[in-house]
């Protein structure tokens, strides 16, 4: 990432999910002349995100905002473009390792999921989604090859009450998948999934990516980082239709997906950790960071 932005990291930069502040902290330390703005939904990370950036004084600036919002929220500051920014996309180590949030089926913990304290909790949304719309979830969301048998486990559980914490959820899953022993748990593309689906994630982030291109100087650079195959495949299609190019599905005798050329994609293919890096934070094995930058006008 520092390096994706070193070529503009003199202006203004702008974190997009800025979470408990590291990238952020990291950019503004490496290169003393940037600004950076950050935006995030999670009241509970910004506190943490305030209290790291502290340190670089009115060169951090942070919001309480959705991705969704950046115009908004750039305009409200006075910036007209930005140099760089950033998306670090999914849930946080702050979200995972909260019990009370629910996240984590390692808990014990009332099924909330939020990444703010207002909407649908997951026990909520779980209550009211039809069998259906379970099965659509856990496919598109959680890529889960048993989703009509779990989707119909979760249907005849709430038939005797609601389903309101992770381990009863994860029962559920287990009971209904038979998982082998030494295999990832089944339950993780399930809450992956109802994750998803409570905070509405990856509907508003290709508007987002455009809002982002379009505020780019020219010459500036976006860097995103996606952690699963579902959430990279939508930053990848929406680069490169940022890029000029058509991403209508084979077939598709007229385009219809608009491409506008604003980006030029830098990492054809994704940026992959090290065995090193994996090895000192195991949580970063599946990150994959796509790099575009402005095109000059």
């Amino acid at each position: 990432m520092l390096e994706a932005l070193a070529p503009v990291a003199t202006g203004l930069l702008v974190d997009a999910t800025v979470g408990l502040g590291g990238h952020a902290a990291a950019l503004l330390a490496r290169f003393p002349s940037a600004r950076l703005v950050g935006l995030d939904v999670d009241p509970e990370a910004l506190g943490v995100a305030r209290a790291t950036l502290e340190a670089f004084g009115q060169r951090a600036v942070v919001v309480e905002a959705s991705y969704c919002q950046l115009e908004e929220v750039l305009a409200g500051l006075g910036v007209q473009a930005a140099d760089g920014f950033v998306f670090d996309l999914g849930v946080s180590s702050l979200q995972l390792d909260t019990p009370e949030r629910g996240f984590s089926f390692r808990y014990e913990a009332p099924l909330d999921m939020r990444f703010a304290p207002r909407g649908m909790t997951a026990a909520e949304w779980l209550e009211q989604a039809s069998e259906e719309e379970l099965v659509r979830v856990l496919r598109e969301f959680g890529e889960e090859p048993r989703a009509r048998r779990i989707a119909r486990a979760i249907a005849n559980a709430r038939r005797r009450g609601p389903i309101t914490t992770t381990s009863e959820l994860r029962r559920i899953v287990l009971a209904a998948t038979h998982p082998r022993p030494g295999r990832i748990d089944p339950a993780t593309r399930t809450f992956q999934a109802i994750r998803i689906a409570t905070n509405r994630e990856l509907e508003g982030l290709p508007g987002a990516l455009a809002q982002a291109a379009r505020r780019l100087r020219p010459g500036g650079r976006l860097a995103v980082i996606a952690f699963h195959s579902l959430e990279d495949r939508l930053v990848k299609t929406t680069l490169r239709r940022l890029a000029g190019r058509c991403v209508c599905p084979p077939g598709t005798t007229r385009c219809q997906c608009a491409p506008e050329q604003l980006l030029a994609v830098i990492t054809p293919k994704p940026i992959r950790p090290s065995a090193e890096e994996v090895r000192a934070n195991p949580r970063s094995r599946s990150a994959r960071l796509r790099v575009a930058e402005r095109r000059a006008e």
